[in-house]
C-alpha cells in the first residue's frame, strides 16, 4: 500500500522530473486540443458527462479526505477545502451541478492563473505512482479544462465585474481563513508563511509583505487576463463581420 500511505522518502516529488513533465506534457496537449477542436464539440451532448464528471471530482476530493483520515493526516489546520485550488475544485463541481454563471466567474481566473501555475509548480511531496500524484494532477486540470469548456465551448461571458466579484468574494474570505490559520495552527493560502519548495512567493518579498505583493499581482493579472479576453472577443468579432459581408 506504499502508493496510498503516509510516507513520501520513498516516492519524493521533483519538479520538473520525468513523471512532472509527462504531466506537464498531457496537460498541455488536452489545453491545446480544446482550444483548437472547441467548435467541434457540441455542448448540447456533453449534460450527462457534465454531471458524471462532477460526481466524479466529489468522489475525488472525498477520497482525499478518506486519505488523510486513514494515515492519521487529517487536521483541521491543513486539511479543511480552504486553499485556492480546493474552493476551486467546489466552484467546478457547483458549475457542473448547476450552470450558473455566478460559480463561472468566480472560478475562471483562479483556474486559469492559480490552478495552472500550481500545475508548473506543484507544492506537492508524493511522486508517481502515489496516490497524491493523481490527485493533484486530476484536480488542478480538471478545474482549468472545465473553465475552458465553458468559456470556449458554452459561450459563458466574463466582464470587468467578474474580476470585481472575484476579488469581493476571496476577501470575504480571508477573515475565516486568517482566524482558522490562527487557531488550528494553519497555513491556508500560505498567509503565514511561505511553501517549502520553490514556487512564485519567493519573488514575492519577506512576509507579511508577499501577502499585499500576491493581492496586487492577482488583481493585474485577472485586469490582463479580462483585458486579453475582451481583445480576443473584438478580433473574433470583426473577422466574423468581415467574412459575412
Amino acid at each position: 500500500m506504499e502508493w496510498f500511505g503516509r510516507s513520501y522518502q520513498s516516492l519524493p516529488f521533483s519538479m520538473f522530473s520525468i513523471s512532472h513533465l509527462v504531466m506537464l506534457s498531457l496537460f498541455i496537449i488536452i489545453t491545446m486540443m480544446m482550444v483548437v477542436y472547441r467548435r467541434n464539440i457540441l455542448p448540447d451532448k456533453w449534460g450527462k458527462a457534465e454531471i458524471g464528471l462532477a460526481i466524479s471530482l466529489i468522489g475525488l476530493e472525498a477520497t482525499n479526505q478518506f486519505w488523510m483520515f486513514h494515515n492519521g493526516l487529517w487536521r483541521v489546520g491543513r486539511s479543511l477545502p480552504l486553499e485556492l485550488c480546493n474552493i476551486g475544485l467546489l466552484l467546478c463541481i457547483l458549475l457542473l451541478l448547476t450552470k450558473k454563471s455566478i460559480f463561472f466567474e468566480l472560478l475562471f481566473f483562479l483556474a486559469i492563473f492559480g490552478a495552472t501555475l500550481a500545475i508548473f509548480t506543484p507544492a506537492l511531496k508524493y511522486d508517481f505512482p502515489h496516490y497524491r500524484f493523481f490527485h493533484f494532477f486530476i484536480a488542478h486540470a480538471a478545474i482549468v479544462w472545465v473553465s475552458l469548456y465553458y468559456w470556449l465551448v458554452k459561450g459563458y461571458k466574463l466582464t470587468f465585474y467578474s474580476v470585481i466579484k472575484l476579488l469581493i468574494f476571496l476577501n470575504t474570505l480571508l477573515p475565516v481563513v486568517l482566524y482558522v490559520n490562527q487557531m488550528h495552527n494553519g497555513n491556508y493560502w500560505f498567509l503565514r508563511h511561505k511553501p517549502v519548495s520553490p514556487s512564485l512567493f519567493d519573488i514575492m518579498g519577506p512576509y507579511p509583505w508577499y501577502i499585499l505583493t500576491f493581492e496586487g499581482m492577482l488583481l493585474m493579472v485577472c485586469i490582463f487576463g479580462w483585458l486579453l479576453i475582451r481583445f480576443g472577443h473584438t478580433i473574433r468579432n470583426q473577422s466574423q463581420s468581415q467574412l459575412s459581408e
